[in-house]
């Protein structure tokens, strides 16, 4: 048809792929498993230890790095502080990563975070605390950084060519591969990563123990470390327990745990017990929410009241103690049974050349020790190619001093630029480089005085030059610079140890704990307020239960000696207490009367127990005026052992019915005119306040109550449809005449 155009047809094959065609997608390809692992498992693994999750010989991760890096080419180690925002956007230029990524790095490296013993970010604002789970730092916007003066040492002479620069990664700019750190800061700062298949853990050490021991170790290749290096020095202080065969373990292999303890005082007028010091593998919420279990469990019944109160002054939780309780045995205690004693499992693996190996810690500082001989050397070879250089040019300018007006002359006659060099090197006998600088001097400078006082410089050049040669060419002359910059590290830069090293024989003997036994036991109460826990085997072996006259089981449970038992109370209270405080006992007997053993106010019953472990679930209290309250269990769990609540549930009305709700279920609720009423518990709206008067579900005329409440039994009624409603509340519908045929065969 004329006017359209034919489509020309692709030749089979030859199809361009489309935006976003994956090659190979929905293919199934069938390989061995070691080829897939090659292919696709092995170059991730390599790439999270080469690039990610293990430290280097200087002691940093690559992100660590670039964002140092980058803070030092923005002129922020002299420099005022500047927003945090502005150096993660400048960090992308090095890292890829998300800006979240950066800025979580710079938090752990910031004083503010108190994570290092030596913070190399000097920061301003809100940074969190390493010993907080839940104290979340400001948003980058909000804070601000610069570095901290320590970091001099990180980067002195990194012009110098002390250290290899490869490209970025889209290639845009230079970065460093290694810092060249003046001192060990791999054993100085904690660093700890997670890779594929290995991991690292490499605890702190004090600067000043650590410099001695490295300067020992160049003197002495063999010194004993344990001899100059006394134990790790943790950001957070704490004791320090000293083993010392796990400590020379530990140094000699890479390998072991160091076990930390919190510090405390005992505060007697105020009788309690403020922990300041914590473990470096804990935090404060980790601590409270250990302790406020034990407590529940009754573990810890000395502890009236626990509760952290951290502030600009430090980190502080607070242990109310009872009455007549001696704070250093329970401390003993909360030793054993929470992480204010905690071992920090160490892992000494580092990137040695590009290969993770796990190193002693006299291996570790030797590695550094021969690192930083080659930075060394390095700086010294950069710095002679720089004297020799200028010497050359100085002895071109020493023979110019020899007939300055020949050189003007030879520079005047000659008709093009071009030719200016050529000319002098052939009118001096001096080299093209020579004859440049010549050629560039100002004519201001062509005067003997200048001339002279250059020249001057070349006996003390020569001199320089011959030292540095020397240096090279000397171990012990490279090995005293060394000793020299780290004793001028130690000098400048070290600070006391904060964590105190506790000897074993300083340890008082710690009393044996009372750990409560876990076992299944069967809970019965009775109608009159009766209690009686029985192990299985026991149950199996009795007959019938031993009950007072008129009195009979209304609730039977299985559990565990460990679950808490509530017990609510005909004056709306509700006492708690373990099932560990009742002793087993059997069928035989009538077990404890509860108002009795829990000390229940005079004249106050018994009338429903809830059995739990964890508080979860609800409460379904139903009123004798049709009202329902649904109540979140663990509206009754409290942080400290209080054995009494007020207001359990509602007295604006008389109770019908408590019913325990592990998960909502139908139940039926029955007037005293007859009416029954089917409802899912689900349909009842949930109040968190516990005296709650609840929600209308049964309609009722006046003189009318709810009488009763029960579990609906599937199939209970042929058409159970009649009794139920789509909206609450209901009058419900009386029983018919086949339901109730079924009731008289039920």
């Amino acid at each position: 048809m004329a006017g359209k155009r034919k489509k020309t047809e692709q030749p089979a094959g030859n199809e361009p792929p489309a935006k976003g065609h994956i090659i190979g997608a929905g293919e199934i390809v069938e390989q061995p498993i070691t080829e897939t692992l090659e292919i696709n498992y092995m170059p991730y693994a390599m790439s999270v230890i080469l690039s990610r999750a293990i430290p280097e010989i200087d002691g940093f991760k690559p992100s660590h790095r670039k964002l140092l890096y980058t803070m030092y080419k923005m002129g922020l180690l002299t420099g005022g502080r500047i927003k945090s925002a502005n150096i993660v956007g400048r960090t992308m230029q090095l890292n890829p990563h998300g800006d979240s990524a950066i800025y979580d790095t710079m938090v752990r490296l910031s004083k503010g975070y108190e994570a290092l013993l030596h913070p190399y970010v000097d920061s301003k604002g809100n940074f969190g605390k390493a010993y907080s789970r839940d104290m979340a730092w400001a948003a980058s916007r909000y804070t601000e950084a610069k570095l901290a003066p320590i970091c001099a040492e990180l980067f002195r002479d990194i012009d110098k060519d002390t250290v290899d620069f490869v490209d970025n990664y889209d290639s845009t700019m230079k970065e460093p591969t290694l810092l060249p750190v003046s001192f060990p800061s791999v054993l100085v700062n904690a660093n700890t990563g997670i890779a594929v298949g290995m991991a690292s853990s490499i605890c702190p050490f004090n600067l000043k123990e650590i410099c001695d021991t490295t300067i020992a170790l160049i003197k002495n290749p063999d010194h004993e470390v344990a001899d100059t290096l006394a134990a790790p020095d943790f950001p957070g202080g704490g004791k320090i327990l000293y083993n010392r065969e796990e400590i020379e373990k530990i140094y000699q292999t890479g390998r072991g745990g160091i076990k930390v303890r919190a510090k405390y005082q005992y505060d007697k007028s105020n009788n309690c017990i403020d922990i300041t010091e914590i473990p470096p593998t804990t935090t404060v919420e980790a601590i409270i929410d250990k302790m406020i279990e034990k407590v529940k469990a009754g573990a810890l019944k000395e502890i009236s009241d626990v509760r952290d109160e951290t502030d600009r002054n430090g980190l502080k939780i607070t242990v109310d103690l009872k009455r007549g309780v001696d704070a250093e045995k329970l401390m003993a205690k909360l030793f054993k049974m929470t992480t204010l004693e905690d071992t920090f499992s160490c892992n000494f693996n580092v990137l040695i050349s590009g290969t993770p190996k796990v190193l002693g810690v006299k291996e570790l500082l030797n590695e550094w020790i021969a690192f930083r001989t080659e930075c060394v050397k390095r700086r010294t070879f950069f710095d002679l190619t720089k004297a020799k250089n200028k010497l050359h040019l100085l002895k071109g300018l020493e023979k110019i001093l020899l007939d300055i007006d020949k050189a003007i002359a030879i520079i005047r006659g000659t008709d093009e630029e071009s030719e200016v060099v050529p000319n002098l090197m052939i009118g001096f006998g001096i080299d093209e480089t020579q004859a440049e600088y010549v050629a560039e001097i100002k004519l201001r400078h062509l005067n003997k005085e200048y001339i002279l006082k250059r020249t001057a410089d070349i006996e003390d050049l020569q001199k320089e030059i011959a030292d540095m040669e020397d240096i090279l060419n000397s171990r012990s002359r490279i090995k005293k610079i060394i000793i020299e910059e780290l004793q001028g590290v130690e000098d400048k830069y070290s600070q006391p140890r904060k964590s105190e090293i506790c000897y074993t024989a300083d340890l008082e003997d710690e009393p044996e704990i009372e750990e409560i036994p876990d076992y299944p036991v069967t809970f019965f109460f009775t109608k009159d307020g009766y209690f009686k826990k029985i192990t299985p085997l026991s149950l199996r072996m009795s007959g019938e239960h031993k009950l007072k006259d008129g009195d009979e089981i209304v609730k039977t449970v299985e559990g565990s000696n460990l679950d808490e038992l509530l017990f609510f109370t005909d004056k709306c209270q509700v006492y708690k207490a373990k099932a560990s405080d009742f002793d087993d006992t059997k069928a035989s007997v009538l077990g404890d009367y509860v108002a009795s053993k829990l000390q229940m106010d005079e004249g106050e019953n018994a009338v429903f127990m809830a059995v739990t472990k964890d508080y979860s679930g609800h409460m379904l209290f139903v009123f004798e005026n049709g009202k329902a309250a649904k109540v979140p269990l663990n509206s009754y769990a409290t942080k400290t052992n209080r054995k009494k609540l007020l207001k359990a549930y509602s007295d604006k009305a008389p109770l019908a019915a408590m019913v325990q709700l592990s998960e909502d279920k139908d139940i039926i609720l029955k007037s005293s005119a007859g009416r029954l009423l089917l409802i899912n518990t689900g349909a009842v709206s949930i109040k968190t306040t516990k005296d709650t008067i609840g929600v209308a579900v049964m309609n009722l005329k006046r003189g009318q109550r709810v009488e009763e409440v029960r579990d609906y039994v599937e199939g209970e009624f042929a058409k159970e449809h009649r009794y139920r409603t789509k909206n609450l509340p209901a009058l419900g519908a009386f029983l018919s005449a086949e339901d109730a045929g079924e009731q008289l065969k039920l």
